[in-house]
């Protein structure tokens, strides 16, 4: 690969990742309001969803160069990489029962911190010093968010349950990130994410069929088809294409780098739904989130 096309690569998924920090933050904003209409649970939400957009991707493949017999090969693959996906998903719903949107996609940016540790071990990607501590920048600047910049419940760690769900799926979709390029085998994109959210629907409704039946489907308000129509099509189809996207043309902590950038996205998303705006003290842990994001691109080698 000539110098000037690996600099178009690098381009191309700084392209890709800022679009997919937009795309993520509409789910945590819609997913939250529907959880908390209380009718239908996160596995139910999350099978459907999980239908649709496999539908759409598996229409996208096949329109875009078909489905060739090799991308099959290794299914483990996909299992492992569904696997952490469905429960990312399913943590993040259920966590959003009781949490607050912009408390959640906080938790979500410490994915960078725990990517460049998964990273290493699994990619042998190092981390620099400038690099540690523009994660360490954003992650104070998460902690602050999801403490609602209270000092003592800071110092104290007092975290809500839902907090806490939710931070055991980011744990599984920073493991995510630095697998796909570790399992990807050249696969076309879309063909590979085809396979990826086939293996997350099977995990999902192996453990969630009789909820999805027990859902009384034809009650649901609009707003849980709303956020299922935006979370199956763009928080799942279009931000797991761009995520693998950028996976195999940047590393992982700059990758997921990106996702400092979801917080601002939630509180434009909540003021545009009349959610309401934050207290002025949070946006001191928003700015340290955006801070971190320009620390690690700055003077990119």
């Amino acid at each position: 690969m000539t110098r000037s096309q690996a600099d178009l690569d690098r381009r191309n998924g700084h392209l890709a990742m800022l679009i997919f920090s937009c795309l993520v933050a509409g789910s945590f904003s819609l997913g939250g309001m529907a959880m908390k209409t209380e009718t239908i649970t996160p596995i139910a939400f999350n099978g459907l969803r999980f239908i649709i957009a496999t539908c759409a991707v598996g229409v996208l493949a096949m329109a875009t160069g078909g489905i060739n017999r090799s991308a099959m090969a290794a299914p483990w693959r996909y299992v492992i990489l569904g696997g952490l996906f469905a429960f990312y998903f399913i943590m993040m719903f259920t966590g959003l029962k009781t949490a607050a949107p912009i408390a959640t996609s906080a938790l979500f940016t410490l994915t960078p911190v725990l990517s460049a540790v998964f990273g290493y071990f699994i990619m042998r990607q190092i981390t620099t010093k400038r690099i540690a501590f523009a994660l360490a920048v954003g992650a104070t600047g998460a902690l602050w968010v999801v403490f609602r910049a209270d000092l003592s419940a800071f110092l104290a760690f007092e975290v809500g349950r839902g907090e806490m769900i939710y931070f055991a799926g980011v744990v599984a979709h920073a493991l995510y990130t630095p697998l796909v390029p570790r399992l990807s085998r050249g696969e076309r994109t879309p063909v590979f994410i085809f396979f990826i959210l086939v293996a997350t629907t099977l995990v999902v409704l192996l453990f969630g069929a009789s909820n999805i039946v027990a859902t009384n489907w034809l009650a649901l308000p609009s707003i849980v088809w709303i956020a299922m129509g935006y979370t199956a099509i763009v928080a799942t189809t279009m931000t797991a294409t761009l995520l693998t996207f950028a996976s195999v043309r940047l590393d992982s902590a700059k990758v997921m780098a990106y996702t400092y950038l979801t917080p601002s996205w939630v509180i434009l998303w909540e003021v545009a739904l009349g959610n309401g705006v934050p207290s002025g003290l949070v946006f001191v842990g928003i700015g340290l989130t955006i801070l971190a994001l320009f620390l690690l691109l700055k003077h990119e080698e």
